[in-house]
C-alpha cells in the first residue's frame, strides 16, 4: 500500500507483498452529491484520470465501483473516456446507492478495467502500443489473455460527521495475486475483496496504528474520526478462500533488498485466528531498479511536498497559519510536530534582529501528534515560552539553523536532553523515538524550529527524511513569515489609526458625548474617517465628523492634516462657514486629489441651539426628548473640500435638553449593492431607540447597521446628549473701563458664589477674577468689559473686553512690579486661554469644584 496514498508502485515490488496484503491503494474520497473531493496518485496511476481532471467530477463517471467482476457482460463505457470496465452484483448493497448517500453500509467488490490511456498510469506506454506489457507493474501486456485488462478491488465506506457525508473508496489492482498464490487467471477470480471486525484480526493494535497512512493528508482529528468509522464497519480484508483472510497493511512502496528476510504475518481465518508466521524471501531488486528506486523515494517525497504547499498558506492569519503548518506533518510524515517561534515573531512585530541565542525567548504555539489526547498536554503545553538550553539539540538546531537528525534517541541520550530541563521528565516521551529538528527560517533569519518524532514502531528518519523535513520547513518559514509581515503591518496601521484618533471627553459643558470607530476590512484596515469634539469659550462644544476619500496610509496622512487644521481654526472662533471653506483651500494645497466631506456642529449649551455647515457629508439625525421621535436634519449639503469654487452655507436649529444629536460617515449607512437612502432610514430608526446610556445607544446603531455583512469601509460614529445650562446656572455683568471695577468684580463673585452654595471657591475665584478684569481695564481702549461666570462641572470665568490683541505671558525678573498676572492665571487655574472674535476678545479660565463645594 502506497504510504499516504500518493505513492508508486515501483519496480521490484512482488507478488508476495500482493499476496501479504501489501497492496499499493488508490484513494478517493466523494462528497454527498457524488461528486470527487480527494484524488491520489494512486487512482490516478490506476484508473487514468489526473487529480486537476478528477476532483469535482462525478465519481460513477471514474470509478468501477458498480459491482462484482463477471465475464458474462460486455463491457460498457462510462462517461469521460478514462476507463472501460466489466462488472456483476458484489457484497453489499449497490455502491451506486453510496455515492448517492442513500446507505450506511460498508461495500466492497471487484471490476474489470479497460485503460485508454495505459500512459496515465505509471508512466507505461498505451495498451495498444507495442511492448506495453510490464511484469509486476499492474499494466497487463494488452496482447495477453487479458487484452489490456486490469483487475480492480475495491472497498466504500460511508463517513458521517462532523460535516457533510462522504464516501471513502479504497481501490487496488489485483494482478499482482496471481503470481503470489500461484493461482492461474481462473483461480484469481476467486479473490475478493472483504470486510473483518477488528477484533477478530491478530496484530489489531498494530493495524489500527498504521491504519491513518492509508487516508489522505489531514489532520489527526480528522483522520482518527475516520479510522474509527473504519473499524467499526470492518477492516479491508483480502478473501482468498473462506479460511484464508489477509488484512490490507500501509505499504510504503519500496522492497527491501535482496538477501533479507524476515517472518511476514498471514492470517488465517479459524474459529480461533491465529496470527501464523510465515518465512518469506523478500522480492529481490532487479538489475539497474535502484535508481528507479531512488527516484520512486524522490517522488513520493515531492508528492508530499506539494500537497503540504497547497494546505498551508490559506490565510494570512498568523494563528491560523501555525496551526496549518504543524498539522501538515502529521500523521503522514511524523507522528508529533511542535511548532516553537520566537517572541518578536509571535507578537507580529518587526523582522527579528539578529540571531538566536541562549537568551533567545521562543514561544511553544502549537502542538499536534496522533498519540493518546491529553499525554503531551502537561509536560510540553501549548503557550509556553522559555529559552531552551545551550547543551540540546533544540538549541544547536535554533542557533546554527541547520536541521539535527537523530535516528534514535537512546535511554543515556534521552536522560541527558531531560535534565536539561527542570521539573519535567521527557524520557518517556522522546525514549526510543525518532527525531528531527528542522529550523524555520526566512530571508536567512531563524524565525523559529519545528520538532518532528515518529514513535519507535514506525521507520526512523534518515537523511532522505532529513532533506524532506528541511524543504517543508522551508516551505513553511515562508509561509509563517508572510504572515508574520501582514500581522507586522496590520499592526502599525492600528497603531496609527489609535493615534489619530481623538481621546473624547465623555462630558463637556451642557453635552455628553459617546463615539464608536469600526476600521474598514479592506486589506490594510486604515482609513481617513474621523471624529473630534473640541471645547470653545462660552461652554461651546464643536463637534465634528469628517470622510477622506479613498484609503491607506495617504487617506490618514490627509486626515491628520485636516483634523489638526480643523482644531486650530475651531480654536480661534472660525465660523463653521470660514471654517469650511479654509479647509477646502488647504485640501487643494495639499493635492489635486484630495477630498474629503466634513460635517461641522457648534453647540452652544446657554443659547439652546445648534449651528452646522455641511461640506458634501451626509446630514446628521436628531433624536427628540419629548417625544422620542428622530429626523434628517436638512442642511445645505455643499460639495466636499478640495473641490474648490463651492459656496458653503451653514443653519441654526434649536434643541433642548435631553435632545440628542448623531453624527457618522457614510461607511454605515452604504452596503453596497443597495440605496443609501435605506441606510438613512435605518440610521434613524436605530437612533430613536431607548437606551439607558450612551454608550449603549451607540452599540445599538452599530448593532442595527452592521448586520448585513456587506460592509468593507470604515466606520466613525459620534452622538452629542445636548443637556443644556440652565438659566440659573449663568450670571453675566457689565463693567466699566476703571480700576475702580475690579474691586466691584471681586464682589460681585463672591455673592454670586455664595448664592450657589460655594463658599470655598470665593478665595482662588476673586484673586483670578482681579488678575484678568485688572489686565482688561489696563489694556483695553475704554470700552465696557464683560463678565460671565457659569456654573458646570467646574466653575467658568469669562472676561471680554475691546482690544483684539491676544495676551501673552511675560518673563518678569524678581524687582518687576507687573506681568505676573497671566503666571498666577495658569498655576491656579484648571484650564485657561484667550480668543478673538471681530474687534474684541476673551479671556477665559476654568477653576474645580473640588469636593464639599
Amino acid at each position: 500500500m502506497d504510504h499516504g496514498s500518493e505513492r508508486d508502485t515501483p519496480p521490484g515490488s512482488g507478488a508476495g507483498d500482493a499476496a501479504a496484503g501489501r497492496i499499493p491503494l488508490a484513494v478517493v474520497v466523494v462528497d454527498r452529491d457524488g461528486l470527487v473531493s480527494h484524488w491520489s496518485s494512486g487512482a490516478r496511476r490506476l484508473f487514468g484520470a489526473s487529480r486537476e481532471d478528477a476532483v469535482g467530477r462525478p465519481a460513477v463517471d471514474l470509478l468501477p465501483v458498480s459491482g462484482a467482476f463477471c465475464d458474462d457482460h460486455a463491457g460498457d463505457e462510462r462517461p469521460g473516456g478514462y476507463a472501460r470496465y466489466e462488472t456483476e452484483d458484489g457484497l453489499g448493497p449497490d455502491p451506486e446507492g453510496f455515492l448517492a448517500g442513500r446507505t450506511a453500509y460498508p461495500s466492497a467488490g471487484r471490476a474489470r478495467v479497460f485503460p485508454q490511456d495505459a500512459s496515465r498510469r505509471g508512466g507505461q506506454p498505451a495498451p495498444d502500443a507495442p511492448g506495453s506489457g510490464v511484469p509486476g507493474s499492474g499494466v497487463p501486456d494488452p496482447e495477453g489473455a487479458d487484452g489490456g485488462r486490469v483487475d480492480v478491488l475495491w472497498w466504500a465506506y460511508p463517513l458521517v460527521g462532523p460535516g457533510p457525508f462522504r464516501l471513502l473508496v479504497l481501490a487496488a489492482d489485483a494482478t499482482p495475486l496471481r503470481d503470489g498464490r500461484g493461482y492461474d487467471d481462473e483461480s484469481t477470480r476467486r479473490v475478493s475483496p472483504g470486510f473483518a471486525h477488528h477484533g477478530d484480526l491478530p496484530a489489531s493494535d498494530e493495524l489500527e496504528r498504521r491504519l491513518p497512512e492509508i487516508l489522505p493528508n489531514m489532520g489527526p482529528g480528522p483522520s482518527s474520526h475516520i479510522v474509527s468509522q473504519i473499524l467499526e464497519l470492518g477492516y479491508p480484508v483480502l478473501e482468498f478462500s473462506q479460511f484464508d483472510r489477509v488484512p490490507v497493511t500501509p505499504y510504503w512502496g519500496v522492497p527491501r533488498r535482496a538477501g533479507r528476510a524476515r517472518p511476514e504475518p498471514v492470517l488465517v481465518s479459524r474459529p480461533e485466528p491465529v496470527l501464523v508466521p510465515r518465512q518469506r524471501t523478500a522480492p529481490v531488486v532487479p538489475v539497474g531498479a535502484e535508481r528507479d528506486l531512488e527516484y520512486a523515494a524522490v517522488r513520493e517525497r515531492l508528492e508530499f511536498l506539494n500537497e503540504v504547499s497547497s494546505g498551508i498558506g490559506t490565510s494570512l492569519d498568523l494563528g491560523e497559519t501555525i496551526r496549518e503548518v504543524t498539522s501538515a506533518a502529521v500523521p503522514r510524515f511524523a507522528d508529533f510536530a511542535g511548532t516553537h517561534l520566537r517572541s518578536a515573531v509571535l507578537a507580529g512585530e518587526g523582522f527579528p534582529d539578529g540571531p538566536p541565542d541562549a537568551t533567545t525567548v521562543m514561544h511553544r504555539v502549537w502542538v499536534e501528534h496522533n498519540d493518546e489526547p491529553g499525554r503531551w498536554d502537561d509536560t510540553v503545553p501549548v503557550g509556553e515560552a522559555f529559552a531552551f538550553p545551550e547543551h540540546t539539540p533544540f538549541y544547536t538546531c535554533m542557533v546554527t539553523g541547520e536541521p539535527v537528525l537523530i535516528p534514535r534517541v537512546t535511554e543515556e541520550l534521552s536522560e541527558r536532553i531531560s535534565g536539561e530541563f527542570e521539573k519535567r521528565d521527557l524520557r518517556p516521551l522522546i525514549g526510543g523515538r525518532s527525531l528531527l529538528i528542522v529550523p524555520l527560517k526566512a530571508r536567512n533569519v531563524v524565525l523559529g524550529f519545528m520538532v518532528l518524532m515518529r514513535r519507535p514502531d514506525r521507520p526512523a528518519f534518515d537523511d532522505m527524511d532529513r532533506t524532506t523535513g528541511a524543504e517543508l520547513a522551508a516551505r513553511a518559514g515562508l509561509v509563517l513569515d508572510n504572515a508574520r509581515m501582514y500581522t507586522y503591518q496590520e499592526n502599525v496601521a492600528d497603531t496609527l489609526q489609535d493615534s489619530m484618533l481623538p481621546q473624547v471627553t465623555p462630558r463637556m459643558p451642557g453635552c455628553d458625548v459617546a463615539t464608536r470607530y469600526l476600521p474598514g476590512t479592506r486589506l490594510g484596515r486604515i482609513g481617513g474617517d474621523w471624529f473630534d469634539t473640541i471645547k470653545l469659550p462660552g461652554s461651546r462644544t464643536a463637534l465634528v465628523v469628517g470622510d477622506v476619500m479613498g484609503h491607506g496610509l495617504n487617506s490618514a496622512a490627509m486626515m491628520g492634516q485636516l483634523r489638526t487644521a480643523v482644531q486650530t481654526m475651531a480654536a480661534m472662533e472660525t465660523p463653521p462657514v470660514q471654517l469650511l471653506r479654509n479647509l477646502d483651500d488647504l485640501a487643494r494645497r495639499l493635492g489635486e486629489n484630495y477630498l474629503a466631506t466634513c460635517l461641522y456642529a457648534v453647540y452652544d449649551p446657554i443659547r439652546g441651539e445648534v449651528r452646522l455647515a455641511n461640506a458634501g457629508h451626509i446630514p446628521p439625525v436628531l433624536v427628540r426628548a419629548e417625544d422620542g421621535s428622530s429626523e434628517l436634519i436638512d442642511l445645505p449639503t455643499g460639495a466636499p473640500v478640495g473641490v474648490g469654487g463651492v459656496p458653503f452655507e451653514s443653519a441654526v436649529i434649536r434643541v433642548r435638553p435631553g435632545d440628542r444629536l448623531v453624527l457618522c460617515t457614510d461607511g454605515l449607512v452604504e452596503v453596497r449593492g443597495s440605496d443609501i437612502g435605506e441606510g438613512l432610514a435605518a440610521l434613524c430608526e436605530s437612533a430613536a431607540h431607548p437606551a439607558a446610556s450612551m454608550d449603549d445607544a451607540c452599540d445599538t446603531i452599530i448593532r442595527a447597521l452592521n448586520t448585513h455583512g456587506g460592509r468593507k469601509d470604515d466606520v466613525a460614529l459620534l452622538m452629542a446628549r445636548l443637556n443644556g445650562i440652565p438659566g440659573d446656572h449663568v450670571a453675566e455683568w457689565r463693567l466699566d473701563a476703571d480700576p475702580r471695577e475690579v474691586a466691584r468684580a471681586r464682589g460681585l463673585v463672591r455673592g454670586q458664589l455664595d448664592r450657589w452654595g460655594l463658599p470655598g471657591a470665593v478665595e482662588t475665584a476673586q484673586l483670578l477674577v482681579s488678575e484678568v478684569v485688572t489686565n482688561a481695564v489696563r489694556h483695553g481702549t475704554g470700552g465696557t468689559v464683560g463678565l460671565r461666570l457659569v456654573r458646570t462641572d467646574a466653575l467658568l470665568f469669562e472676561v471680554t473686553d475691546d482690544e483684539p490683541a491676544l495676551p501673552a505671558m511675560l518673563a518678569v525678573g524678581p524687582s518687576d512690579e507687573s506681568g505676573r498676572g497671566l503666571r498666577v492665571v495658569s498655576r491656579l487655574a484648571r484650564e485657561w486661554g484667550a480668543t478673538t472674535s471681530g474687534h474684541r476678545k476673551t479671556v477665559w479660565f476654568e477653576q474645580s469644584l473640588t469636593g464639599g463645594h
